[in-house]
C-alpha cells in the first residue's frame, strides 16, 4: 500500500489516472445539490471513526451474547479486521503525503494524507466482515441478500467521499484495496480452521444421531420403500440429517440405509447397498464431489438420484434449478418428477476413467481448486476460492492442442481449459453459455486473458453476458468448430481473444507439459492428457422441474422421461 501510494503521488498531474482524478472531483463539485448533500453526509457519518467503532462494538457484543453460544472466533475476526485496516491506513498516511482534492470540502479535513481513503477502508473491513459472517452463519437465500446489501455500503461511501471533495477516485480505490486485502488476511487467519467433524455414523443401516433437543424420527426397518442415503459428515450436520430422514419417512421411504463418505470411499458403501437389495432411491447429501462419486455408481446401477446440496459450490444443483437450501431442495425433488440428464466420462494419464456431472478442466481453475483451504471453504463457502485464485493470476500460459469429435488438433495457448456438462458458476456466471445437462454434448472453453487488462476484460465480458442473459447461437449436431457466444469475429474468440468455445461429444486435449487437473471440484494428479466423452441421458435424477425451464412439474411416481435436446 505504501509503494502504491508513492507511485500515485509520484506521477505527473497530467498523466492518467491523476488527470481523470481531477476531472471527476471537479464534475462532482459542480453538480452538488441539497438532496445529494444530505445523502452523502449520512454515508460519511456511517463510515466515520465514531460510526465504524460504534457498529463494530455492537456487532462484537452481539456475537458474544448470542443465545446458543458465544461466537468468539467471529467476534475476534470482525474486530481484528477493523483494527488491522486502521493500522495499515495510519502507516500509509505516515509515509505518503497527498493533498485533498482542490475543490470545496463539505467535511472537516483530518490532518492525514488523502491516500488511501480511511472511510472506505474502514467501511469495507466492517461491512465486508459482516457480509462474510452473514454468508457463514445465516441460512437460506436471505443470507445472499443480506451480504449483497452490506457489500453495497463501501462503494456508496466511496462515491460520497468523492462527491464531498474529501478524496480523489484513486484514494477510494486505495481504500477498497486496503479493506479487501485486510479481510482476506483476517479470514485466512481466523476463519480457516477446520470445523469439528460431525459424530460418525457407524454402519450403513444406522440412522444419524438426532440433533440435541430434537425428536428422533422412528424408522421401521423392512417396511415401505428402500432408500440409500449417502452423507458427507462435514457438509451434512445432524440437524439436516434429521430433516432428511423425516422427509423421506413422510413419503414412505421408511426402510432407510445411511452410509458416510470418507477420503478413501467418497460415496461410502453405496455400491454395496445398491447391490444388496432392491433400492428405490439414492439420496446424496453433500457437494459436487460427493454427487460425482455417487453418480458413477448410479449410472452403472440405474438408480435415480435425489440431490441435497450442502457442499461448497453445489453447481449441479444450481444448474438443475434446485433451491439453495438443502432441506427445501430435498422436498422439491421428492415432490417432482424423474428426468434423465447427461453425464461425462473423463480419463487421462494417471487419471482412471471416472464420470463427472458438472465440469472438468486443467490449468488455472484446477490450481485454484487444489490450493483452496478446506477450512476456509467450510467457513465461507465458494468465496474461499477467491484467495486461492489470487495466487495463480500470474501462472504461465499452457501450450495445448484440442481435438473435437476426432477432428484435427487445434494448437492453442491458454490459462485454463474447461469442459462442461453444465455452464453456470456461482452467482449465475455463465462460463459455458451453450451447455445444457440434456443436450447430449459437452461444451469447451479456452480461457486466455493477457495481463491485468485481459483479466478485467474477460471478467467484465462474462459478467455483462450473464446480466444480459445472452447465450450463443445454437450449433447443429455434430459440428465441431470454434464458436462464439453469439457475437464475435470468426475463429470462436470473445473478449479480445480471451475466450474460445467448442462443442462436441468427445474432447481430446493434450498439454505440452504436466498440468493440474480437476473433476467436479476434486483435484487429480498433474498430467499431459485429458479426454472427455458425453454419455447422453446416462443419469436419472428427480427434479422439481425440467432442466432449463421455469415450469414446475406435477408430482409423480418414478417416471423415465428424457427431455429432447434443445438445438
Amino acid at each position: 500500500m505504501v509503494l502504491l501510494g508513492l507511485l500515485v503521488t509520484g506521477l505527473p498531474p497530467d498523466r492518467w489516472p491523476l488527470s481523470a482524478d481531477d476531472r471527476i472531483t471537479r464534475a462532482f463539485a459542480a453538480h452538488r445539490g441539497p438532496f445529494a448533500d444530505g445523502v452523502t453526509h449520512w454515508l460519511s457519518a456511517v463510515a466515520s471513526t465514531e460510526g465504524v467503532v460504534g457498529v463494530t462494538l455492537v456487532a462484537v457484543v452481539a456475537l458474544l451474547v448470542l443465545p446458543r453460544a458465544p461466537r468468539w472466533t467471529e467476534a475476534v475476526f470482525l474486530g481484528a479486521s477493523v483494527a488491522a485496516q486502521s493500522a495499515v491506513f495510519l502507516t500509509v498516511t505516515l509515509c505518503v503525503e497527498r493533498p485533498r482534492p482542490d475543490v470545496p470540502h463539505l467535511d472537516a479535513a483530518p490532518p492525514t494524507s488523502s491516500f488511501p481513503s480511511g472511510h472506505v477502508g474502514a467501511s469495507l473491513a466492517l461491512y465486508g466482515g459482516l457480509a462474510t459472517l452473514a454468508l457463514t452463519r445465516m441460512r437460506g437465500p436471505w443470507r445472499y441478500v443480506t451480504a449483497t446489501l452490506l457489500l453495497l455500503v463501501p462503494p456508496a461511501v466511496g462515491l460520497s467521499r468523492v462527491y464531498r471533495g474529501m478524496h480523489h477516485p484513486t484514494d477510494v480505490a486505495g481504500g477498497l484495496l486496503n479493506g479487501t486485502l485486510t479481510l482476506l488476511v483476517m479470514a485466512w487467519v481466523f476463519l480457516s480452521a477446520r470445523t469439528p467433524a460431525t459424530p460418525t455414523v457407524t454402519g450403513s443401516a444406522t440412522a444419524p444421531a438426532a440433533a440435541p433437543g430434537s425428536a428422533a424420527v422412528p424408522a421401521a426397518r423392512g417396511t415401505g420403500r428402500r432408500a440409500v442415503v449417502v452423507r458427507h459428515p462435514h457438509s451434512c450436520g445432524d440437524e439436516l440429517a434429521r430433516r432428511v430422514r423425516a422427509a423421506l419417512h413422510d413419503r414412505g421411504y421408511t426402510d432407510q440405509h445411511w452410509t458416510e463418505t470418507s477420503a478413501e470411499r467418497p460415496c461410502g458403501a453405496l455400491a454395496e447397498e445398491c447391490a444388496a437389495s432392491e433400492t428405490a432411491l439414492v439420496v446424496v447429501c453433500g457437494g459436487d464431489g460427493t454427487v460425482r462419486a455417487c453418480a458413477d455408481v448410479a449410472v452403472a446401477t440405474g438408480h435415480p438420484l435425489v440431490l441435497v446440496p450442502c457442499g461448497t459450490g453445489n453447481l449441479l444443483a444450481r444448474n438443475l434449478g434446485l433451491p439453495t437450501d438443502p432441506a427445501t431442495a430435498l422436498d422439491a425433488a421428492l415432490d417432482g418428477a424423474e428426468f434423465r440428464i447427461d453425464a461425462g466420462r473423463v480419463s487421462g494419464d494417471g487419471l482412471a476413467p471416472t464420470r463427472f456431472t458438472v465440469m472438468t478442466g486443467a490449468g488455472f481453475d484446477a490450481a485454484m481448486v487444489r490450493d483452496a483451504s478446506p477450512g476456509l471453504k467450510a467457513r465461507v463457502g465458494w468465496a474461499a476460492y477467491a484467495l486461492s485464485a489470487s495466487r495463480h493470476l500470474g501462472d504461465p500460459r499452457m501450450r495445448l492442442s484440442v481435438s473435437v469429435d476426432g477432428g484435427r488438433p487445434r494448437r492453442r495457448r491458454a490459462r485454463m481449459v474447461v469442459v462442461g456438462n453444465v455452464g453456470a458458476l456461482q452467482g449465475g456466471l455463465e462460463l459455458l453459455p451453450g451447455a445444457r445437462p440434456d443436450s447430449g454434448r459437452l461444451e469447451v472453453v479456452l480461457f486466455d486473458p493477457r495481463g491485468a487488462t485481459g483479466w478485467l476484460a474477460a471478467a467484465g465480458h462474462l459478467a455483462a453476458r450473464t446480466v444480459r442473459g445472452r447465450t450463443p447461437a445454437a450449433q447443429a449436431p455434430g459440428a465441431a468448430t470454434g464458436r462464439t457466444g453469439g457475437t464475435g469475429p470468426a475463429g470462436g474468440r470473445e473478449a479480445r481473444g480471451s475466450l474460445e468455445y467448442f462443442s462436441g461429444t468427445r474432447i481430446d486435449i493434450r498439454f505440452a507439459g504436466a498440468q493440474p487437473r480437476e473433476v467436479d471440484g476434486d483435484t487429480f494428479p498433474e498430467g499431459t492428457r485429458l479426454t472427455a466423452e458425453a454419455e447422453p441421458g446416462a443419469l436419472r435424477v428427480r427434479l422439481p422441474r425440467a432442466p432449463g425451464t421455469g415450469e414446475r412439474l406435477p408430482a409423480t411416481g418414478s417416471t423415465d422421461t428424457r427431455l429432447a435436446p434443445h438445438h
